[in-house]
């Protein structure tokens, strides 16, 4: 059998099959009033389809550990227990169809208050539900783009304990595993890439300095999250620069700090901290940097970007590429594509009563 569809033991958490649901923001949430950053309808059929399409993992999109902390005024969050109450809902439905339900913890740091995508992710402002976006250092990240409130160390230290408030209600609403947001030029990578940190104290210049806050966030979350559950960090491998960004030197590095730390899984992408790049955009482009962190450190990896065939996925776990595929635009299309890819491959896997007349 294809080792796409054996499952996966993390601590004590065991995820049915390899075919996991990387987080993608559906920007749906209401942008004020009580329900501000819970999720609703929308994001209950989003998230089911997949389960009952044979999905062993689902990431819920960027949940942010606070209002500023969104990407957008639409986005989900968990900093209150309003939040905590309505995302009961998918994960007891999750759990209930043999999917793990797992959240991603974010800040969006200097990227913060942005419209939705389809009206064109622009910078807003108050008069459209926005606010002051916060950064490592005073340096937006593109044209046109706001001039981000440096942070001071106290206000880091704020967002630590928010990163690790997040976590203890992620745990109250039914997540069996949190990953921590380091990549896509969003706080977390902002603090470590050279390309967005010019601070001059504890926060910035050395690697040992940059990577401070990241480790700083992981310690809080463990130290809340259950000693049995997983934590996984999903990072940027590169920031796709000649010089001056984050290097792939520098994720074995952070790789292996965290992994000392505690996290159980690298979650690997790349880009987002810099506009105007050429990432060379292919069916697997990212994988490459998935296997070097698999076999230069102890961490196991989830290798994601442009993975849409069944022989593809199962080629990247055949030649130890990575331990899992999360798969994106493809599980936007076809809500069922592990149970296909199943079939294909000739392999079992739980299909709900109600759809038995599939098979």
């Amino acid at each position: 059998m294809s080792a796409l569809f054996e499952p996966i033991t993390l601590r004590e958490v065991t995820i049915p099959n390899r075919v996991w649901m990387p987080p993608m923001c559906q920007y749906s949430a209401e942008p004020e009033g009580p329900l501000t950053g819970a999720p609703h309808d929308w994001h209950f059929a989003h998230y089911a389809a997949r389960a009952t399409g044979g999905t062993g993992l689902i990431v819920v999109e960027a949940t942010a550990v606070s209002p500023e902390g969104r990407i957008s005024p639409y986005d989900l969050g968990l900093w209150n227990d309003t939040q905590v109450d309505a995302f009961r809902r998918i994960t007891r439905f999750l759990a209930a169809h043999g999917t793990v339900p797992a959240v991603q913890l974010a800040h969006a740091g200097r990227k913060a208050s942005t419209d939705r995508p389809w009206k064109g992710g622009a910078p807003v402002g108050p008069e459209a539900h926005g606010w002051q976006p916060l950064g490592p250092s005073a340096l937006p990240f593109d044209e046109g783009h706001p001039v981000p409130t440096e942070l001071t160390v106290e206000r880091i230290g704020e967002i630590v304990g928010q990163f690790a408030a997040a976590a203890r209600r992620a745990r109250a609403a039914g997540f069996e595993i949190v990953e921590i947001h380091g990549a896509h030029g969003y706080l977390i990578h902002e603090f470590l890439s050279p390309h967005s940190n010019h601070r001059t104290d504890a926060y910035g210049g050395s690697y040992e300095n940059r990577a401070r806050f990241a480790l700083q966030v992981v310690d809080a979350v463990r130290e809340v999250w259950p000693a049995d559950k997983p934590v996984f960090f999903r990072v940027s491998a590169t920031d796709w620069l000649q010089d001056g960004g984050w290097t792939p030197e520098d994720t074995v590095r952070l790789a292996h700090d965290l992994h000392a730390h505690g996290v159980d899984l690298l979650d690997v992408s790349t880009g987002g901290n810099a506009p105007g790049v050429t990432i060379p955009a292919e069916p697997g482009y990212q994988v490459p940097f998935a296997a070097r962190v698999r076999s230069e450190t102890p961490l196991p990896v989830a290798a994601v970007g442009l993975i849409t065939e069944t022989g593809q996925a199962r080629k990247i776990l055949a030649n130890g590429e990575a331990d899992a595929v999360l798969l994106g635009r493809e599980l936007l299309r076809n809500p069922s594509w592990a149970r296909h890819a199943a079939r294909e491959l000739g392999a079992e896997i739980r299909v709900p009563d109600q759809y038995h007349r599939s098979l």
